[in-house]
């Protein structure tokens, strides 16, 4: 059993942590357009004072802007939401109808998609670096989409369904 100090020193680490995570996945530039795989993220004295709300909206439009140009037939259903609650939707899709799901996600680590059931897409792996993950779903019965992010990522997911 620890002490009540010991605890209070533990999460006053995990707070500070925390704060360094979020501090490291934000851009000193603000640029969000032509994010790549290959873009590194840096950290600048200022984003490092910033609050938490305002690097998520910069995360938001980082990944936003990486599905900006893949929107292709209409749009069934699309988001965005914090890595570490996931994404977990029962979108209304049509039997014999083609969609795809367009999933980005910027900040640190990565997400698995899995669809229930298994047979309505490929399981895959999306990583918290603005790289846009496509997949096709092919319904035979209501399908639901998970998308949860792996121990230690943060960051935003953005992902839409077009119906192709």
């Amino acid at each position: 059993m620890t002490s009540p100090s010991v605890r209070a020193c533990l999460t006053a680490l995990a707070v500070a942590s925390s704060a360094v995570l979020l501090a490291s996945c934000t851009s000193d530039s603000g640029d969000t357009v032509g994010a790549t795989p290959s873009s590194t993220a840096t950290t600048s004295a200022t984003s490092a004072a910033e609050s938490p709300g305002a690097s998520e909206k910069k995360l938001t439009e980082q990944a936003e802007a990486a599905l900006a140009g893949f929107h292709n037939g209409t749009l069934v259903e699309s988001g965005v939401e914090r890595v570490s609650e996931g994404i977990h939707t029962e979108p209304t899709l049509t039997k014999g109808e083609a969609y795809r799901i367009d999933i980005a996600c910027a900040g640190t680590g990565s997400a698995q998609l899995r669809f229930t059931p298994a047979s309505a897409g490929e399981k895959a792996t999306v990583p918290c670096d603005s790289t846009v993950v496509q997949q096709r779903i092919t319904p035979d019965k209501p399908v639901r989409i998970h998308i949860d992010g792996q121990a230690g990522a943060t960051g935003m997911i953005a992902w839409q369904i077009d119906k192709i």
